[in-house]
């Protein structure tokens, strides 16, 4: 599971996330909301200890990620919004760093490799530099990575930016496949639709505050229209961008 207490991180006089007490279980896909500017990437990166709060704490399966970063981190599958990477390695040999950096035997590496590759429709690829990659096939390789030590916990942000629809959906359905495996899944998304179809609860963060947490239908209750859907009640709550101008000028 993932556990953050009173997590806050302050650039400054810039309160980026401000206690922040969340709570995903093993088998949860949690979707994680906000307008550009929320906290959502400061939120990540303290979860995977890329950056440290300015106080609180980060709970990982129970391991303190302040205390024991190692572990902690040991247990974390990460997909970055941007694919990072080494270009001049092939795919394979980026694949066999990563297993050794979590001392996965190669025999192991080699046979959770191929199956990922033939997977994502890599193995035509696996030999040639990253750096030939188009945008998507990084982002494959990058996802890839996050699942080669067989983590518990996968915190994504933006899973499917540079993913053809093909690949989106492969990508939405490994998530919900590793969920009733019984992993526990932290993903941010802007892509409401998919966080409504996905996400056995979701939190909303604007201006570094938790303002809404709970299942799809518990969020509805919340909205002035029963009727309204998740992207509704995300901007009736974090005070969407008037079009009224904008149409405005399209119609002048």
């Amino acid at each position: 599971m993932i556990e953050t207490i009173n997590l806050t991180k302050r650039f400054g006089n810039l309160v980026a996330v401000n206690n922040l007490n969340i709570r995903v279980n093993s088998g949860e896909i949690y979707g994680f909301l906000g307008p550009n500017g929320a906290g959502k990437t400061t939120t990540i990166r303290m979860i995977t200890g890329l950056i440290k709060p300015t106080k609180g704490t980060v709970l990982i399966e129970g391991v303190d990620l302040s205390e024991n970063p190692i572990k902690a981190k040991s247990l974390i599958g990460l997909i970055p919004d941007t694919p990072a990477v080494y270009k001049k390695l092939t795919g394979r040999e980026f694949l066999y760093f990563v297993a050794d950096i979590y001392d996965i035997d190669r025999k192991t590496a080699k046979r959770k490799m191929e199956e990922i590759f033939n997977m994502f429709s890599l193995t035509d690829k696996a030999d040639e530099l990253i750096e030939t990659y188009s945008h998507g096939m990084q982002q494959k390789i990058v996802i890839a990575a996050a699942l080669i030590h067989d983590p518990s916990v996968f915190i994504l942000d933006e899973p499917t930016v540079g993913l053809d629809p093909k690949s989106a959906k492969l990508v939405k359905d490994l998530l919900r496949a590793l969920a009733k495996k019984g992993k526990t899944i932290f993903m941010s998304t802007h892509i409401l639709e998919i966080a409504e179809k996905m996400c056995d609860r979701v939190g909303i963060i604007k201006e570094g505050n938790l303002i809404a947490e709970g299942t799809i239908p518990e969020l509805k209750k919340m909205a002035k229209d029963e009727s309204a859907n998740l992207e509704d009640l995300f901007l009736e709550l974090t005070g969407g961008e008037d079009t009224k101008d904008l149409i405005k000028f399209l119609e002048e």
